[in-house]
């Protein structure tokens, strides 16, 4: 198990973002499944990600870490039928966020 955590971290390595809310601008940097989570969250646009949609094993987690590193992201809980219905999240990025041409650190 320790050899594909590994390997997913070599497929994610850090990386340096910039995000802006209106007027205030800083960097970030993110690797693993948050980076990966960013760049979902990033490419879906304004509709945004689910755990439906984008299948990934802890979306809660990584939308807490960017939230703690500056990310603004939106939480939309939207309902579901099938044989367990209930509700699920939609996590939206309300942030604008560019790769940063400088290394990360």
């Amino acid at each position: 198990m320790k050899g594909k955590a590994m390997t997913f971290e070599k497929q994610w390595p850090a990386r340096a973002y910039t995000v802006s809310d209106g007027a205030q601008a800083s960097r970030v940097v993110v690797k693993g499944r948050d980076r990966w989570a960013l760049e979902e969250l990033m490419q879906a646009g304004p509709k945004g990600c689910t755990p439906i949609t984008h299948p990934g094993p802890r979306w809660s987690a990584y939308v807490f870490k960017l939230r703690k590193a500056g990310v603004s992201i939106e939480t939309i809980h939207e309902p579901h039928d099938g044989p367990f219905p209930g509700n699920h999240a939609r996590y939206c990025l309300r942030s604008s966020v560019i790769p940063s041409r400088e290394a990360a650190a």
